[in-house]
């Protein structure tokens, strides 16, 4: 249950922040200039491109589906100028029909979109259980397998369990929350009544119930708020942790199994694009038009590929969503996504080096579970089995937030002095969600586009740079801050202490500033 403890609190924490901060991309902001830790994305424009000629830059955005309508987005989509719009003929050869604006492999030729799915724990176990179970622990102790089997029953069992006692809970106290209401709404007369009002009920028959209600009233605990709980508790006992829930029908292919990759439909969006439509909004929201957040690049033209459910994502889908990205002519990747079990890591490995042999820069977020990811790791990995990476165009990056001091690395967010390349502003990030709205959010998922958006910056004004000059450039820019900050906990208790610069392998958060002025001297020199 921790994570969805977290994802609950950082509800909590967005909305409160909602109410306190105008709707300002302050991630675009410079340390130095506006003394707040954004990006410097703003002053690289202002000062350092005004008289420069940039490219467009194809970005795919692997993600949960995105509203390609969106007010703020519609102008930055990437069109497949090869396909001709649903005429149910693939133009272009690639082996996706009427592709127009990326692909959604998490469909069917039918129409249809696969949206709750379980975690890869789930599935890991389901798939080992014909195998392992009722096998004795002491006979396959040191078979590697057997103790992930036992690993997986373990999560699955615990969490399951769980989720399905405080569905029960929160049942129980939705329940109570409308009996007391309907009292109160008689007694008051009216169903607007007060904290205070309910606090100066003195009659004993009403008094056990104006207690209850005050006690909620005070924790801003509500009926709406309790069935958003619910609604992702239930998800976890229905979908994520339950085993015998397994959605791939839909699909109609084995999971394990990637000998055709031409497979899905062109439904970008999906049943929930609220997230994708965040990370597209951080990367290249239209930039200046008074409407909504600044995206940090000007420069983007977004392809969508829909790989991520409501639940972890599949090897296979990833895969294919790479070399689609890197066969449709994208040169830079963003994957806000990620899982702690990869049964088919083999098929991401193979899509990893393929981007790497054509010059696609891989950004991925760093993880949301407060842990150092030297010591867990947390896929898509950029190792191999023996340890060594495969793709040195892949840029993993944690969150950060707006604040100078000890409070500079988001609580939330995974770290590492050897796995994390560097950090970017990933806390109350003010973005697009669907329907031309617009919210703030909070997450590296967040923080992996902020720094695409730089790297697109990059990509556009200097072309002739590899990818991998790319990444060196930004590893080599960012805002350097050499004093000690909070190491997220993952337990929950009080954090230590450490120099941020030993939480990443740049020591610093990413800045377009620092990156053009050394792309300029790289360029010109």
């Amino acid at each position: 249950m921790k994570n969805f403890m977290l994802a609950v609190f950082m509800l909590l924490l967005s909305v409160s922040l909602f109410a306190q901060m105008s709707p300002e991309s302050w991630y675009n902001f410079d340390p130095e200039k506006d003394d707040i830790m954004g990006v410097s994305s703003n002053r690289a424009y202002e000062e350092l491109l005004k008289d420069r000629k940039a490219k467009p830059v194809v970005v795919a955005i692997i993600d949960g589906g995105t509203d390609i309508y969106h007010e703020d987005l519609d102008a930055v989509i990437w069109i497949n100028e090869d396909e001709i719009p649903n005429n149910g003929i693939d133009d272009d050869n690639n082996g996706y029909i009427d592709d127009v604006h990326g692909w959604n492999f998490i469909g069917n030729k039918d129409g249809e979109n696969l949206n709750h799915a379980n975690l890869e724990v789930t599935r890991v176990f389901r798939m080992l259980t014909p195998k392992w179970e009722g096998k004795d622990s002491s006979d396959y102790a040191d078979n590697e397998e057997f103790m992930l089997y036992l690993e997986c029953k373990r999560k699955v069992d615990s969490e399951k369990t769980s989720a399905d006692d405080f569905l029960e809970t929160l049942g129980i106290l939705k329940a109570n929350l409308l009996f007391a209401d309907s009292i109160l709404t008689l007694y008051f007369e009216t169903e607007d009544y007060t904290i205070d009002q309910v606090k100066g009920i003195k009659e004993k028959p009403l008094l056990e119930i104006a207690e209850f209600m005050a006690h909620w009233m005070t924790e801003e605990v509500d009926v709406p708020l309790v069935d958003e709980i619910i609604n992702q508790t239930e998800s976890e006992a229905l979908y994520r942790y339950n085993v015998e829930f397994d959605p791939r029908g839909i699909i109609g292919d084995d999971w394990t199994n990637n000998n055709d990759p031409y497979y899905g439909n062109n439904d970008v969006k999906g049943p929930r694009a609220g997230h994708g439509t965040s990370v597209a909004g951080n990367v290249a929201a239209i930039r200046n038009n008074g409407t909504g957040p600044d995206g940090v690049t000007e420069n983007a033209e977004l392809m969508i590929i829909r790989v991520v459910p409501e639940g972890d994502e599949y090897d296979k889908d990833v895969a294919n969503a790479i070399l689609y990205a890197v066969n449709n002519g994208a040169s830079i990747i963003n994957m806000s996504f990620g899982k702690g079990y990869s049964p088919q890591k083999q098929f991401v490995d193979s899509a990893l080096r393929v981007a790497n042999e054509h010059d696609v820069l891989i950004i991925h977020a760093a993880g949301n579970e407060a842990e150092n990811n030297d010591i867990i790791h947390h896929f898509p990995l950029n190792l191999d089995d023996n340890g060594n990476i495969i793709n040195d165009k892949f840029l993993v990056v944690g969150a950060s937030t707006k604040e100078k001091g000890k409070n500079l690395v988001a609580g939330f967010s995974n770290y590492g002095g050897q796995t994390v390349d560097l950090f970017a502003p990933g806390e109350s990030i003010y973005s697009c969600e669907p329907k031309d709205g617009y919210s703030y959010a909070s997450g590296t998922s967040m923080a992996s586009p902020v720094a695409t958006g730089v790297a697109t910056i990059i990509r556009a004004y200097f072309p002739e740079l590899s990818a991998k000059e790319v990444k060196e450039i930004l590893m080599a820019s960012v805002t350097k801050y050499d004093k000690k900050v909070y190491v997220p906990s993952a337990d929950g208790g009080k954090p230590s202490k450490d120099n941020f610069s030993n939480l990443s392998i740049s020591g610093g958060i990413i800045n377009a500033y620092n990156a053009v002025k050394l792309a300029i001297e790289k360029t010109e020199n």
